[in-house]
C-alpha cells in the first residue's frame, strides 16, 4: 500500500510513518523544516520538504498520484493561541486543506482517508444539552471538519476520521504540548494542596495513535466513520499524582473542586486572553464544567484497529519531564507547527 501524509515527521505522523513502513507499506509525506534533531524519523519515508498550502494544484495532483490512502496528521487544537476571530484559524490549519485536498485525492484515484480529529466532537455529539458548538470554537471547527470528510465520502472514496484524546509521549528535539499544564499548576506548588476538577479523561501514547493511525489507514470498511480513541481512562486526581512524581514532589496533595470554584479562577484567564488579545478556542467559563466530566471510552473501537498496550504512566512522566524543562528553559527544542 502507498500512503501520502501530511504531517509525517511530527510526534503522531512520524509514529503512524513508523508503524505503516514496519508493516511493509510505503510512505511519503510532506512536512516543514527543520526536522527536530534526533527524532526517530525512519529512514524508508520520503520527506518532501515545503508548506502545503503553497503547493499548486498540478503539484499536489503529482504528488498524490499512484498512493492508495492520504493521512493527515496536522491541524491545530484548542491549546494553540490565536487573535479574534479563532475560527478563521481553525479553518485554516484543521478544514480547508481538505477541501482543497480531498477532490485531488479523488480525481488521482486515493481510495481512503484518515484524518486526526478530536474527541471533543465525540463528546459535543454526546451530550447536546451542554451546546458545547455554540460556546467552544473549536468543538464546532472539529464537528465541521468530520461533516466534511463525511461530504466527500461516496462508493470510491471512504474516510475515518480518528477522535482523538489526551496523549502522551515525547519525541525527541520537539517541545510537547503539555507545557501548559506546566504553567496551569504550577502557581499552586507554594500552596499545601492543588485544587482540580473532579472529572477524568481517557487517554493513550503516542505509539499508540501511531498504530491506530496505521489500522485505519489499512482498513476495509467503505464510507465515513468517526472512530471515537482511547486506551485508558484516568480521573485527573490520578493524572495529577503521576504528573507530580515526575515534577519530584511526591504525595502532592489533590483537592477536587466544583465547577462553580473552577469558574472564579477562570475569571483571572479571561481577563489575560483580552489583554493579549487572544480569542480561545474553548469558553473559559465552560471549560470548568467539561472537565467535571468523566469524559472515558470503551477501547473495543481502539482495540479493533491492532492498537497494543502500552505503559501510560511512563509516557506520562516522560512527557512531563521534558514539557518541565522547556518551559524551564533549560532545553531548546521545536515548537509544534499546525501548518
Amino acid at each position: 500500500m502507498n500512503v501520502f501524509m501530511i504531517g509525517g515527521t511530527g510526534l503522531l505522523g512520524c509514529e503512524a510513518a513508523t508503524t505503516l513502513i514496519k508493516r511493509g507499506h510505503k510512505v511519503t509525506s510532506v512536512a516543514l523544516p527543520p526536522l527536530p534533531e534526533g527524532a526517530p524519523i525512519p529512514e524508508e519515508m520520503e520527506i518532501i520538504f515545503g508548506d502545503i498550502n503553497k503547493k499548486s494544484d498540478e503539484e499536489l495532483e503529482e504528488m498524490l498520484k499512484g498512493n492508495d490512502v492520504f493521512i493527515y496528521a496536522a491541524g491545530v487544537d484548542e491549546r494553540v493561541e490565536f487573535p479574534a476571530p479563532v475560527m478563521d484559524y481553525y479553518y485554516k490549519f484543521n478544514i480547508a486543506p481538505l477541501k482543497r485536498i480531498f477532490p485531488i485525492c479523488k480525481k488521482v484515484g486515493v481510495k481512503r482517508a484518515v484524518v486526526l480529529g478530536s474527541y471533543f466532537s465525540y463528546l459535543s455529539k454526546a451530550r447536546p444539552d451542554m451546546r458545547l458548538t455554540e460556546r467552544n470554537p473549536y468543538f464546532k471547527s472539529r464537528i465541521m471538519q468530520e461533516e466534511v470528510c463525511e461530504a466527500f465520502c461516496d462508493d470510491d472514496f471512504s474516510c475515518a476520521v480518528l477522535e482523538l484524546p489526551y496523549i502522551f509521549g515525547t519525541q525527541p528535539g520537539r517541545k510537547p504540548v503539555w507545557t501548559i499544564l506546566i504553567e496551569q499548576i504550577g502557581f499552586m506548588d507554594s500552596w499545601p494542596f492543588t485544587m482540580y476538577p473532579a472529572g477524568g479523561t481517557t487517554m493513550l501514547t503516542c505509539r499508540q495513535v501511531g498504530q491506530a493511525i496505521a489500522g485505519a489507514a489499512e482498513r476495509k470498511k467503505s464510507g465515513f466513520e468517526a472512530i471515537p480513541i482511547g486506551m485508558y481512562n484516568m480521573k485527573w486526581d490520578k493524572f495529577l499524582s503521576i504528573v507530580y512524581d515526575a515534577r519530584g514532589m511526591h504525595g502532592r496533595k489533590i483537592v477536587s473542586v466544583a465547577p462553580w470554584m473552577m469558574k472564579m479562577g477562570m475569571i483571572k484567564v479571561a481577563k489575560d486572553y483580552k489583554k493579549r488579545g487572544i480569542d480561545s478556542g474553548m469558553d473559559p467559563f465552560n471549560l470548568p464544567d467539561i472537565m467535571d466530566i468523566d469524559l472515558f471510552f470503551n477501547n473495543v473501537y481502539t482495540k479493533e484497529l491492532g492498537v497494543e498496550e502500552d505503559d501510560i504512566e511512563a509516557a506520562i512522566a516522560d512527557s512531563i519531564r521534558i514539557s518541565e524543562a522547556a518551559y524551564n528553559g533549560t532545553v531548546k527544542l521545536l515548537e509544534m507547527k499546525g501548518e
